[in-house]
């Protein structure tokens, strides 16, 4: 037990320390190659909004590197690295404990985190050094991420259901839903209804605390079904993710940008799979669900409504911004209610 529980706390402090640790060669790297968007947006997409241009930050937008995800993964992977060569370097039974690299639990969802991770890479370099139609339309962007998001879903899914024989998922307090061939395009809807949570990184500070917060709760989701390398591995991206947030609160130093929420969100849908915890993603992960809901609320009244909106600004955080609060006291009541719904949904992981 107690050896468990070091294989998951050691290897998060160890990312957070790394993270820490980095974040001065990419902070240089960042603003010598002025790594923001050279062009802001000015208004809310399809809808016309006087309020966005009230809340949208240009100045910052345009002078503050967007890229800042790289310090997560980047130190969740040397994390990783350390630990296996101190195992391979150095093998005793503490150093083969402390590994938590396994074919069985983390190789698909480390592989995942690499390949999503590089893609939003490959989208903010776009946006920031790109010139032509495809790096200022962003439904280009859109498109394009979607079927990658699709193809990546389409691979791991079929894993799921070809080696691992998934075909269902548990249902809180109701046993198990069996979803057979259907579980395969499930697992997609899954995963882009977790992608569209992106929208969440608007705010200094507000991706890097939520996000720490539901892999935290998925640590010990994991840890308590006895799948201590995936524990391991979500409290390792938590590490990653707190590293970055010590440079992400007011004023950031950098923006997580895609190449961090892509990464994040296509891991987070892999894991709660692993842990057959996927329709608790909807409690642990609610800031992520309320706030995507409120863009696809807010597109669909304006669309088929007359034009009307529901939010002064979409996403629900600059709506907060727009009736006059401050970006700490929403930052700060995220967090808390990341927090509350993170241990709601712990609890009811447990007990059901």
């Amino acid at each position: 037990m107690i050896i468990d529980v070091l294989k998951v706390v050691v290897p998060s402090v160890l990312t957070f320390f790394i993270g820490i640790f980095i974040t001065p060669f990419f902070t240089n790297i960042f603003y010598k190659y002025k790594m923001w968007k050279k062009s802001a947006r000015v208004d809310a997409g399809d809808i016309t909004n006087d309020d966005f241009s009230k809340v949208h930050n240009t100045k910052a937008e345009l002078s503050t590197p967007r890229i800042g995800g790289v310090i997560i993964w980047v130190s969740v992977l040397l994390s990783v690295l350390v630990i296996y060569l101190l195992s391979v370097i150095f093998p005793n039974d503490l150093t083969a404990k402390l590994n938590f690299f396994s074919r069985s639990q983390t190789l698909i969802p480390l592989a995942t985190l690499i390949l999503a991770s590089f893609i939003g890479l490959f989208d903010d370099l776009l946006q920031i050094f790109g010139k032509g139609t495809y790096a200022r339309d962003p439904l280009i962007y859109r498109k394009i991420k979607i079927f990658c998001i699709v193809l990546i879903g389409l691979v791991i899914s079929f894993w799921f259901y070809d080696k691992l024989q998934a075909t269902s998922v548990h249902i809180p307090f109701g046993g198990e839903l069996e979803l057979g061939i259907w579980f395969i395009p499930f697992f997609i809807l899954v995963m882009l209804g977790v992608f569209s949570t992106s929208v969440i990184d608007g705010v200094d500070g507000l991706s890097g605390g939520v996000m720490g917060t539901i892999f935290t709760a998925y640590a010990v989701i994991a840890f308590v079904h006895n799948q201590i390398d995936i524990s391991a591995l979500c409290a390792v991206i938590a590490g990653g993710t707190l590293a970055f947030l010590w440079f992400n609160v007011p004023p950031a130093r950098f923006y997580m940008g895609e190449t961090g929420m892509l990464g994040l969100t296509v891991t987070l849908s892999v894991i709660a799979f692993l842990t057959n915890s996927v329709l608790l993603l909807m409690v642990i992960a609610f800031p992520l669900v309320i706030t995507s809901l409120s863009v696809i609320i807010q597109i669909n009244v304006y669309k088929y409504f007359g034009k009307r909106r529901v939010f002064k600004v979409a996403p629900l955080h600059h709506h907060f911004e727009a009736m006059g609060w401050s970006r700490e006291k929403i930052v700060m009541r995220y967090w808390i209610i990341s927090v509350v719904f993170a241990i709601s949904g712990v609890i009811v992981a447990l007990i059901s």
